[in-house]
């Protein structure tokens, strides 16, 4: 039995949700969301909670119960409170800046590095070295944050690039050290 299917998603007040077919849409302070569902995969409302079950025991069918489960728990609260990443970047001037909506990065290139806006995505800066992508599809924000740090991933020897807030990076030791060890 899938564990995290069977768990049942508490809707909060501020937060809408309309099943149709094939279609789980959640309506909150911060926007709406429509999760396609597949057949096999039912959903069912009882007062302020979301019940899913599946048609069989397959282990196809067992693994799409979780996930869905998880995408629409992952829905109701992205549009009570948006998902957010922060990233750093990370060296001797590097920076970025926010030009408009778009984000506009120093980081070693001959010329700067322009990250469009995204639709549903908002992005903020603190500082010239810290950025923070907020969304209500954490997919979405996700996969922005991973577009944003592979502009300049962090270099494995000194560690300059940008890379996530609190994320620790193995840095490796020289040619130095490795002859005089």
């Amino acid at each position: 039995m899938s564990k995290i299917g069977q768990k049942p998603v508490i809707v909060p007040q501020s937060v809408s949700v309309e099943i149709a077919e094939g279609k789980v849409t959640v309506k909150g302070t911060g926007g709406t969301l429509a999760i396609p569902m597949t057949p096999g995969i039912t959903v069912a409302k009882e007062k302020d909670t979301l019940i899913f079950s599946r048609a069989n025991n397959s282990k196809h069918q067992k693994s799409l119960h979780g996930l869905y489960r998880s995408l629409v728990a992952n829905a109701v609260a992205g549009v009570e409170t948006p998902w957010e990443k922060k990233l750093e970047v990370v060296g001797t001037g590097f920076n970025v800046k926010l030009q408009g909506a778009d984000l506009v990065f120093k980081v070693g290139y001959n010329h700067p590095v322009v990250f469009t806006k995204v639709e549903g995505i908002t992005f903020a800066v603190e500082g010239n070295n810290k950025v923070s992508i907020k969304g209500i599809n954490k997919q979405l924000v996700g996969e922005i944050a991973f577009k944003v740090k592979m502009i300049k991933k962090p270099d494995v020897y000194k560690g300059k690039g940008i890379k996530y807030a609190g994320e620790k990076l193995r840095i490796k030791p020289g040619k130095k050290a490795k002859t005089t060890a």
